[in-house]
């Protein structure tokens, strides 16, 4: 589940006490981990998958009360929230009413809080050109940094002085902004682990080409002298579109990063154990060969598999922070060279019982072939619910369903969410929409579609007390407790 749906009056779930309450309840559940997606500003439609930064976190999920808490905000400030709808993100509302009071918190707190928001700048060498990028592009009507005047879009040294002393206040605020996102999920993340709950992170394997990112760090991309993309990402057609999926972002220059040792993936991996304690890698296919689309293509159709970077990138990101634990998500067209990959990394990949039914029985995510080294899911973000999933399926997956767990179907989300719990693998995750039995209109996300996605939001009340007990029988039963 992540953060933007717990409930919440201001448009959108936040880091504060709902978010406590959240973690509570995973405790009284015997639940030792949460995963989230990415934690980053989003992008289009509210993406967590699309963002201004690979290493910012979204201002959007700063808690208002947190804020008054902190004498940052008068309470008053709060006294007239606005009128949001309940079950459902709400961006109009959680702009246009938390954007002022938090830009007001932000210049309060470089006042108030001057020596830690320098300390916290001195430490994230990214924030700097990040917090100047968010600057230049209000300075120009939003346009894409490819689009801006060629000294800011390539760098310039006297032209990015020169923007740095123009822009100082907005650069100020957005520092500002992050220091307060990062002390209140740190301080969250560390409630957490005082309940021993870890967090599961999520990177998506790409980033956007209009981001502080790929302009910070453009020679680690395929990109021409226009700072335009030469090819972009995306996969063939598969479970989700018959067109593929066209992503857009730009593709690495592999050779590049590896003459740096993979610079840019080194930092990225240590943000993100900076932030969380397990990491989810999507799209970790492609690691071994990635999908090339040429730039302009309409769909994903046109692409062509080219050969990635392997076990290098991870060399050398262990070399310089440590092991640390990944989960693999190798969904999708995949080869044995991934799964080669894979296990000689010793990663965990995921198997997700949505697409072990309605074929034979050698499918790979049926139950009796998974392993211990694995993660095994009900569905994912980008699934249905598992009563939305039924309720779609045709007659030969109902009756699968039906006789392999020797069940009728009328409690098919506990059912699945029984048989991920007793999976052989060793971490089980499901979301929280099927512990609910919630159906398809509370998916978050349902890939290809132009929008509607990464609205969901849960009801105030709706985990009880019965329904982490009932959790918990389940947890202890199969010895994840």
């Amino acid at each position: 589940m992540h953060p933007t749906s717990l409930p919440g009056g201001h448009g959108t779930g936040d880091f504060g006490p709902e978010a406590k309450r959240f973690i509570d309840w995973l405790a009284r559940a015997g639940v030792k981990a949460w995963q989230v997606l990415p934690l980053v500003p989003p992008g289009a439609g509210e993406s967590p998958y699309s963002s201004s930064s690979a290493f910012a976190l979204s201002p959007w999920l700063i808690d208002l009360h947190g804020l008054v808490a902190d004498g940052l905000l008068d309470a008053d400030a709060l006294a007239h929230p606005p009128h949001v709808q309940p079950h459902a993100l709400d961006a109009q509302a959680m702009r246009s009413y938390k954007g002022p009071l938090l830009e007001l918190a932000a210049k309060t707190a470089l006042t108030t809080l001057r020596a830690e928001i320098d300390r916290y700048r001195a430490s994230e060498a990214w924030v700097e050109d990040y917090a100047l990028y968010v600057a230049l592009k209000t300075a120009h009507a939003q346009k894409a940094f490819a689009d801006w005047p060629a000294a800011l879009r390539d760098r310039d040294g006297k032209a990015m002085a020169a923007a740095r002393a123009e822009h100082k206040d907005a650069i100020e605020v957005q520092v500002a902004l992050q220091f307060l996102a990062e002390r209140q999920w740190q301080a969250l993340r560390s409630y957490a682990a005082a309940k021993n709950i870890a967090i599961i992170g999520d990177v998506p394997i790409y980033v956007d080409h209009d981001s502080a990112d790929v302009w910070r760090e453009r020679g680690a991309f395929q990109l021409d002298a226009r700072a335009q993309p030469l090819a972009v990402s995306g996969v063939p057609p598969d479970y989700f579109s018959e067109l593929g999926q066209l992503w857009g972002n730009p593709l690495y220059d592999w050779a590049a990063l590896a003459k740096t040792k993979h610079r840019f993936w080194v930092e990225r991996m240590r943000r993100m154990y900076a932030l969380c304690d397990v990491v989810r890698i999507d799209h970790f296919r492609a690691f071994s060969a990635y999908w090339a689309v040429p730039a302009g293509a309409k769909d994903a159709r046109k692409g062509e598999w080219k050969k990635g970077p392997g076990r290098l990138v991870f060399d050398d990101v262990f070399a310089q922070i440590g092991q640390r634990a990944i989960i693999a998500e190798d969904l999708g067209t995949l080869d044995a060279d991934v799964h080669a990959l894979r296990d000689g990394l010793g990663f965990p990949g995921m198997v997700v019982l949505h697409f072990a039914f309605g074929g034979d029985a050698e499918n790979a995510y049926l139950p009796h072939y998974h392993r211990q080294n694995a993660v095994a899911y009900t569905g994912t973000h980008d699934n249905d619910t598992t009563l939305g999933w039924w309720r779609a399926a045709d007659d030969r997956t109902k009756d699968h369903v039906r006789r392999y767990y020797g069940i009728d179907g009328h409690d098919v989300a506990w059912d699945l969410v029984r048989s991920a719990m007793g999976s052989v693998a060793d971490l089980a995750v499901v979301p929280v929409q099927d512990v609910l039995k919630l159906g398809g209109d509370a998916r978050m996300n349902m890939p290809s579609a132009a929008g509607g996605n990464w609205r969901w939001r849960m009801a105030s009340g709706a985990l009880t007390t019965d329904v982490a007990d009932r959790l918990r029988g389940l947890v202890e039963l199969y010895g994840r407790c």
